[in-house]
């Protein structure tokens, strides 16, 4: 737990909403786009070797992840449209701009990962049912290649998976196909080893058990996003504490924190002030505090408050403590 430290009575240090913080940002996202683009080629070369080695082989395996690298450059693809959608400036109709396509390319390829989880276990359990010939030796090569291929993908990727959702979102792709192929080529060695062709649809029972957990992480994630849920790195009890003890601050009520995308988390609060502050016209003073301290220590820097006198509680409906 994290040890709580007071903001009572220190000075704004500077909450950094300047252009040089924007430029940030925005550098950040071209950054992803070129992470996105390298991605985009080696996985979309990769499917086409893969799409030619499947029908050579008859390998369902192979097939199947080709399908999935299919559903990944489409995944990529839409996070990059999100990536160049998300830096347009706000408008009268837009006051965050469209900031927030990037959650929605997450959920989409969340959904797109089902789906192809779904078409997968079909065709698996068919070929369960009525197994195929299967050339086991095509399919560890092209697996073994794929493993690299994906790796090298799943690494340039990494870096802005940690702070977009977006990013995330292709790189669990990427990282699910890593795992599918390392399954593909085990199938492989156990049919040259056994003639067992069965282990080609249970290889791909295994990846689509790896779809399904990927997609399901990806839409809880970006669920939380869409439905306005307390951003994970916020406690709300804890950044109440903050605020109250903050010299003036009497009370705080109608208090929300949400993440407007995955690097912008937002709080709003009513603040029951102490009449001799608003008298003083220290309003703005206390603003300064307040806004210091969600910048320190929660790295929240979109932040509106709203400022009252104590008998003002009394005119207004209580619709969150």
């Amino acid at each position: 737990m994290r040890r709580f430290e007071s903001c009572r009575g220190r000075e704004r240090p500077g909450v950094d909403m300047s252009p040089a913080h924007a430029s940030r940002h925005d550098a950040h996202r071209a950054r992803d786009a070129s992470r996105l683009r390298i991605a985009l080629a080696l996985v979309v070369t990769f499917m086409a070797v893969e799409i030619v080695v499947g029908a050579f082989a008859r390998s369902l395996a192979l097939w199947a992840d080709a399908g999935h690298l299919l559903v990944d450059a489409g995944a990529i693809g839409g996070s990059l449209w999100a990536l160049h959608v998300a830096v347009r400036p706000p408008t009268a109709r837009w006051t965050f701009g469209l900031r927030r396509a990037e959650i929605l390319a997450a959920a989409a390829n969340g959904v797109a990962l089902l789906v192809v989880g779904a078409v997968l276990l079909v065709e698996a359990v068919q070929r369960l049912v009525h197994p195929a010939s299967v050339r086991g030796g095509a399919m560890v090569v092209v697996a073994a290649v794929g493993v690299v291929v994906n790796v090298v993908a799943a690494a340039v990727l990494a870096p802005g998976s940690a702070r977009s959702l977006n990013v995330r979102g292709a790189y669990l792709h990427v990282l699910t196909d890593v795992a599918g192929l390392v399954a593909t080529a085990l199938a492989g060695v156990v049919i040259l080893a056994t003639g067992w062709n069965r282990a080609d649809p249970v290889a791909t029972l295994l990846v689509v058990g790896l779809v399904l957990v990927a997609a399901w992480r990806l839409l809880r994630a970006s669920g939380h996003v869409l439905l306005e849920g307390t951003p994970e790195a916020v406690d709300l009890a804890e950044l109440r504490r903050h605020i109250e003890a903050l010299d003036d601050v009497v009370a705080v009520h109608d208090l929300h924190a949400w993440t407007v995308t995955s690097d912008l988390p937002a709080v709003t609060a009513h603040l029951v002030v102490a009449d001799a502050c608003l008298e003083a016209g220290g309003g703005g003073r206390l603003l300064d505090r307040v806004q210091a301290c969600l910048s320190s220590h929660f790295d929240v820097a979109h932040s509106t408050f709203q400022l009252e006198a104590a008998g003002h509680l009394d005119h207004e409906p209580r619709l969150h403590d």
